[in-house]
């Protein structure tokens, strides 16, 4: 078919043909919206790097939940950030550490909202790495027990899924096998399969009070070059009993996303990460762009890759903007 026979314009002439065979959908359920635990009472402080998102006490943090949940937003990720930090990072797995006081209120007070765990040790660490630091190097293997315990410390608090974003080799198998031990076969996993060492998580190391004391994630996180290796990344977390896998960051790996997504048939995350959502902000605060065009575009573009489930700071403003369409 060639023009004038042709003409794609045809069908883009008023919002009721553009809407009968528009591709790709996006709905608040397709949102999970990541927050930040802190210790405390009355605690919502703000993120400079992150107008509108705060470091939330548990008082606070099951007021934000409901609002969550009247916005129709299904799940929320829990970041925890301890009163203190030791190079065992034993915050992460304590009965009483600070993300399992918070899963335990939040499934009493919201527990209509599916809670998901984040398992890794970064926050909990007195050195900011992911695992057990063995001369100058994280030690893979000795990390996996303590991941695996974290999981499953969250599991008994309540978690509704746990979502290991350490990259370490093996720990899906570890945490499936410690979960399942444990009368917890029907706890989902979904992993942080290929998670890159980005330059985009800038403002969630103010958010989180992670970034490590000394050199940097290279070693464990992936490269940002390679693409192929996101494949063999994903597979062996799939082989080992990921639920769900996710590439992180979102927009600058669409092309992953797309390669993850005709690959494989199990539900593909996408985490829209710190540093895009701070972009945004800051673009739209000098008035560079409309803010609610390019966010709803930046998620739209994030499904038509083919993420079934966006993590976005952007959830609740989405979730409103839908409502409103």
């Amino acid at each position: 078919m060639i023009f004038p026979d042709y003409r794609p314009r045809r069908l883009r002439r008023n919002e009721s043909f553009r809407r009968m065979i528009r591709e790709t959908s996006l709905s608040v359920d397709h949102l999970i919206y990541p927050m930040f635990v802190v210790f405390g009472k009355g605690v919502r402080r703000p993120i400079s790097s992150m107008p509108g998102i705060f470091q939330f006490s548990i008082d606070e943090l099951i007021k934000e939940a409901r609002e969550v949940l009247s916005l129709h937003i299904p799940a929320i990720m829990l970041f925890g950030i301890p009163d203190k930090k030791d190079d065992k990072a034993s915050g992460a797995y304590d009965p009483n550490g600070i993300i399992q006081r918070a899963m335990k209120a939040l499934k009493e007070k919201v527990p209509e909202l599916i809670v998901i765990g984040d398992v890794c040790l970064c926050e909990y660490m007195s050195h900011g790495h992911c695992g057990i630091i063995q001369g100058n190097e994280v030690d893979n293997d000795a990390t996996l027990e303590l991941l695996a315990r974290t999981a499953l410390a969250q599991a008994k608090a309540g978690a509704d899924m746990v979502a290991p974003s350490d990259m370490m080799d093996g720990r899906v198998a570890e945490i499936r096998q410690a979960l399942d031990e444990n009368g917890f076969e029907q706890i989902p996993i979904m992993a942080y399969s290929a998670k890159y060492a980005s330059a985009f998580y800038g403002p969630f190391r103010e958010a989180a009070e992670s970034a490590p004391k000394f050199g940097d994630r290279k070693g464990y996180q992936m490269d940002p070059a390679n693409f192929r290796e996101a494949i063999r990344e994903v597979t062996l977390d799939v082989e080992e009993g990921a639920d769900i896998i996710m590439v992180k960051p979102a927009l600058p790996y669409l092309d992953v996303i797309c390669r993850v997504r005709e690959e494989f048939d199990l539900p593909v995350a996408a985490y829209h990460v710190s540093g895009e959502y701070a972009m945004i902000k800051a673009a739209a605060k000098q008035g560079w762009l409309d803010e609610k065009k390019v966010l709803m575009e930046s998620l739209l573009s994030i499904r038509r890759a083919g993420a079934d489930l966006i993590l976005t700071y952007f959830a609740k403003q989405a979730a409103v903007l839908m409502k409103a369409s």
